[in-house]
């Protein structure tokens, strides 16, 4: 091991730092040698080691290279197990967009090039499992559990123990992935309620969840999702709750792709890269779009729909055996979030500081990578927000550098640790003019008399300086060093504001 090994800040102590980069995807998985692969491979969860699974092992193993478990045979198929919709509306798409590849050969000789048909070990041609997934009238009758479940639970936990009730809607999605895909979007869309949001000076109702988000979620679930035969007594599942919507499939993610560089252009990896290219040739049921149309793009268009509702970003769950996104079931900018930014009575806000003091009321924190993600500014913005959120004392900072984390003031948190209705901090002015009565100071010697931050020093006397009631000794403000003094004759208001004598 090479680990990088830093001592930083962090709540008045130093704390040394050795940091393990992650193995590459082609020598996973990692293993003691006294025990081999088998028995000597573990995942870190929680505090404690959980040794890996036959089956985790395995698929770490296969991840070295390109899995071809969707161009496995599937033997007592053939073309005749094929939706012949689909295939006739594949064929003439690849004829047409593709014409050097596919525009001379016959329809079997089409098939058997796209990996929807495949040779037996017999030589007998027969369907593929990609052929069957994405073009088959009913994959199911070979492959009962490739399906989709959809349960929809009365309580955030689960069934109510209460009442007994177990679920709300329970519903099973089978046939070919279109079929499956556009299923599950009605059985979701029939469980969602409308809600009201702030939409500039207006309200507009919006569903619980965007229907662009929903589709690329399930059908990067269904496409992406580990068809080795291991996992094919597994469905992907999703998870209706109150609070929040869980989306779940069968094998983390596959290649170089980690959860941070979910959604960054350029960074695409296929574990069924057969049936991800059939999926571009094959169309929804009654359209003309096909199914996966822009390679790469699904998480781009998903975080896209949700930036646009003003809702909170998907929580991203890479496991070895399985892969999850959750959506939070609420909207950032609500009304009743709207009323509590304006009850914090701060002026000149940007909205993507709005956005972040959204996420953090509901309880998490923010990084500056998160920030970036949430709010579309770049790190240059993020950083000088994040800061001005600092030294307005709504958002206060734990560690450094890049262990530097953000949570909602605790003036803004009722005793019960969840934001509140919002409390206005007091004016720092009438400090800082006390604090520089009769003397000059400087941004370090200010903070040091009044206990404030070093920001929310800088803050205050920006304020005051462009009030005309306080002045620096020199040009050079940025600097730490200069100092500053009061102008005039100033008297504090009852209020504790100020004001000029006359």
């Amino acid at each position: 091991m090479r680990p990088h090994i830093g001592i930083h800040d962090f709540e008045d102590a130093k704390v040394l730092v050795a940091e393990i980069p992650e193995l590459a995807p082609n020598r996973k998985p990692c293993f003691s040698r006294g025990a081999g692969m088998t028995q000597g491979s573990f995942v870190r969860v929680g505090d404690g080691d959980r040794k890996l699974t036959s089956y985790e092992v395995q698929l770490l193993l296969a991840s070295r290279g390109q899995p071809k478990d969707d161009e496995a045979p599937v033997p007592g198929t053939g073309l005749a197990d094929f939706d012949a919709t689909l295939v006739t509306a594949l064929l003439n798409r690849l004829r047409t967009r593709r014409p050097y590849a596919f525009g001379e050969l016959d329809d079997v000789a089409a098939l058997q090039r796209a990996k929807a048909l495949v040779a037996d070990d017999d030589g007998t041609i027969v369907a593929s499992v990609g052929g069957l997934l994405s073009l088959g009238s009913y994959p199911q009758e070979s492959f009962p559990q490739l399906m989709v479940t959809f349960v929809h639970y009365p309580t955030a936990e689960g069934a109510n123990t209460e009442t007994g009730e177990r679920f709300v809607d329970n519903v099973v999605a089978e046939g070919p992935i279109p079929v499956m895909v556009r299923d599950t979007l009605l059985a979701v869309r029939k469980n969602m309620t409308r809600r009201s949001v702030v939409r500039g000076a207006g309200r507009a109702d919006i569903w619980q969840y965007p229907e662009a988000a929903l589709r690329e979620a399930i059908v990067n679930a269904l496409v992406h999702r580990d068809l080795s035969p291991e996992a094919r007594g597994t469905q992907v599942q999703i998870e209706m709750y109150p609070d929040r919507l869980t989306i779940r499939n069968p094998g983390g993610l596959f290649g170089p792709v980690t959860e941070d560089q979910l959604g960054e252009e350029g960074v695409s990896s296929a574990r069924n890269a057969s049936l991800l290219r059939l999926l571009e040739d094959v169309p929804w049921p009654g359209g003309t779009h096909a199914v996966c149309e822009n390679r790469g793009s699904g998480i781009r268009t998903m975080i896209n729909a949700l930036r646009t509702a003003r809702m909170s970003l998907p929580e991203f769950k890479n496991r070895v055996s399985t892969f999850s996104v959750t959506f939070p079931n609420h909207t950032l900018l609500g009304e009743e979030t709207v009323d509590w930014l304006n009850s914090l009575g701060e002026h000149g806000l940007s909205e993507s500081q709005c956005v972040g003091l959204a996420i953090l009321r509901e309880g998490g924190y923010l990084d500056n990578q998160t920030y970036r993600t949430e709010t579309r500014v770049d790190s240059r913005v993020a950083t000088q927000e994040l800061g001005d959120l600092i030294a307005r004392e709504l958002v206060v900072q734990t560690g450094n550098r890049r262990w530097a984390r953000y949570r909602l003031a605790p003036a803004l948190l009722p005793s019960g640790g969840s934001a509140g209705s919002g409390v206005r901090r007091s004016d720092r002015r009438g400090e800082l003019l006390k604090a520089l009565e009769g003397r000059e100071r400087s941004r370090v010697e200010l903070a040091a008399a009044t206990g404030l931050t070093g920001q929310t020093v800088a803050y205050w006397l920006r304020i005051l300086r462009s009030e005309g009631l306080v002045e620096a000794t020199e040009e050079k403000v940025r600097n730490p060093a200069t100092r500053y003094r009061r102008t005039g004759k100033i008297a504090l208001g009852e209020d504790g504001g100020t004001k000029r004598e006359p």
